[in-house]
């Protein structure tokens, strides 16, 4: 029996079970993490058939990313893995046995890739001022990427809901935001836009990025009023340059074509000296009187006011405003009747035999004013024998207080005083002349001899009869002369005056101007002023003397026919 035994000799080299290794790893895998092991075998013997591993020409990226166990053949982790720059790995390992022979395998690692990428927005231009009246405008270019892939690559864009813009997309992964519609700035000035860019990977992750873009202001609105009709209130008399009020304009745009000024616009009325009367602040709307106003001669006056801005082009709007004069007690009542003209005083016939009550005459007066300042009010101020006589304070009336008696004086001289009711009051006096006689058929006249008393009364006669008939044709042709007037400028007038009187019931020791007594039972007198009555004030008066002076003549002509019989 020969045994032989075979010596080994390291005569084969390691072998790798698999080559080439393909493995993934998630790129977010910790550190130490194990990626893969790899076996190599040799066939040899003790020494020679015992294999350690290594890695082959490995560049210096793989060296700081992998290392390998040498005896068990396990990859580790050493370097976190990033997809987005290196996908995959070539890794070549060497398995080699004691004897000095080497095998070579591969191992390809895929890096996988985990959504840890949000999303990027690059903006390319951006217009951060837009005209408010723009159309269609754009306001930015930018573009989106994610470095992720797949899923975690796809992205969607968004912005609010409620606001006055769209994102359009153009290119791949590129978008315009433009405007919806027009912008008012009047509505919003600025506007906050937040892009909002969120991909579809697992968990999602967004990008917010915001921009600002502000409305530049057109001037698209025009100076608003606060009222549109002002009411300003101004006394007469007042000091020239009174600032009796002010009127406001406001401008929803901005800057210059916010700026107001205010002017004067032409009056309607081709006769109203308005630029005599009013002046305007153009800055801020103040206006002021420039001259001392009459209420007796313009008791109201309207004018209208522009307001425009400064921008291109001027827009502007109007207001109505109307001044009312106050009246001031400025005016003095006016004694119509009796007259007080210094020439032959009235005489009032009373006869002895009237009643207590009994009308004498009635004093009427006007005043220029108006309201409780042309309220007037009579009393009888001084008088030859007080008690005999008085004045009813409401409508002036002068009536007898008792019974007449032969002991009361033939003559009587009467002031009756007429005061109005302004603050401080005015006040005017009105002097009677009252004849007692026995009766109106009967002389009171002392009369002269009978035979030049009948040449006398004959030529009187004839004197009366022409004047007479001269105050009646005078009269007649003054009526005309007025109604004529009256009619012309009654169609050339702008407003005609009215009749004011207060309304209300009058206070006891007050007169209405506009009321009517009677004067010995067939007299009537009614008195109405008026703002532009100077004219047919003046008639009127005229028409009173002439009346006063007929009935002069008349009472005159009574008594001495009551002589002749």
């Amino acid at each position: 029996m020969v045994r032989i035994l075979i010596m080994d000799i390291n005569d084969n080299a390691p072998e790798f079970v698999h080559t080439p290794y393909g493995v993934q790893v998630l790129e977010n895998s910790p550190l130490d993490s194990p990626i893969v092991r790899v076996l190599a075998r040799d066939i040899d013997a003790g020494n020679f058939g015992s294999v350690s591993y290594g890695l082959f020409q490995a560049s210096d990226e793989i060296k700081q990313t992998f290392s390998i166990n040498e005896v068990t053949g396990e990859i580790l982790l050493k370097k976190k893995l990033d997809f987005e720059k290196i996908k995959s790995y070539h890794v070549e390992i060497e398995a080699t046995d004691g004897g000095g022979l080497s095998g070579k395998g591969t191992v390809v690692i895929e890096v996988v890739d985990v959504n840890d990428n949000p999303p990027e927005l690059i903006i390319s231009s951006l217009t951060s001022s837009i005209p408010e009246n723009a159309p269609e405008t754009v306001v930015s270019i930018f573009r989106i990427r994610d470095r992720d892939s797949g899923e975690n690559g796809k992205m969607i864009c968004s912005i609010p809901d409620n606001l006055p813009f769209i994102l359009k997309p153009t290119l791949k992964n590129f978008y315009t935001l433009v405007t919806e519609r027009p912008l008012d700035r009047e509505t919003s000035a600025e506007y906050n836009i937040t892009i909002t860019v969120t991909d579809l990977g697992t968990p999602r992750l967004k990008t917010q990025q915001s921009i600002t873009v502000q409305v530049s202001d057109v001037n698209d609105n025009a100076p608003a009023f606060a009222q549109t009709s002002y009411t300003l209130f101004v006394r007469e008399n007042n000091s020239p340059a009174l600032h009796i009020g002010s009127v406001s304009a406001t401008d929803r745009d901005s800057g210059t074509n916010a700026q107001v000024t205010y002017s004067l616009l032409p009056p309607q009325d081709p006769h109203l000296p308005l630029s005599s009367l009013v002046s305007i602040n153009a800055d801020n709307g103040h206006l002021f009187a420039l001259r001392s106003l009459d209420y007796e001669a313009l008791q109201a006056f309207e004018f209208r006011v522009g307001a425009s801005d400064r921008g291109s082009p001027a827009l502007s709007s109007e207001a109505l405003v109307r001044v009312l004069v106050l009246d001031a007690n400025d005016n003095s009542p006016f004694v119509l009747y009796p007259l007080q003209n210094g020439s032959a005083p009235c005489t009032e016939l009373v006869p002895r035999a009237a009643e207590p009550g009994y009308l004498v005459t009635k004093v009427v007066a006007v005043d220029g004013d108006s309201g409780q300042n042309a309220w007037l009010s009579y009393q009888l101020l001084k008088a030859t024998e007080p008690g005999l006589f008085g004045v009813w304070a409401h409508n002036g009336e002068v009536r007898t207080a008792r019974l007449l008696s032969e002991r009361d004086a033939a003559k009587h001289r009467l002031v009756v005083l007429v005061k109005d009711n302004g603050e401080p009051p005015r006040s005017a006096t009105a002097t009677l002349h009252v004849l007692l006689v026995d009766g109106f058929s009967q002389p009171y006249l002392p009369l002269p001899e009978a035979a030049p008393a009948q040449s006398q009364a004959d030529s009187l006669t004839v004197y009366l009869v022409v004047a007479l008939a001269s105050v009646s044709s005078l009269f007649l042709f003054s009526v005309l002369l007025f109604v004529a007037v009256r009619l012309c400028r009654r169609s050339r007038a702008a407003s005609v005056g009215r009749c004011s009187v207060p309304e209300g019931p009058f206070p006891g020791h007050l007169v209405d101007v506009s009321g009517t007594g009677t004067l010995s039972q067939s007299y009537q007198y009614e008195v109405c002023l008026t703002g532009d009555s100077g004219t047919g004030f003046s008639l009127y008066i005229t028409l009173q003397i002439w009346a006063a002076f007929t009935k002069i003549i008349f009472k005159c002509l009574i008594i001495f026919i009551c002589s002749l019989r």
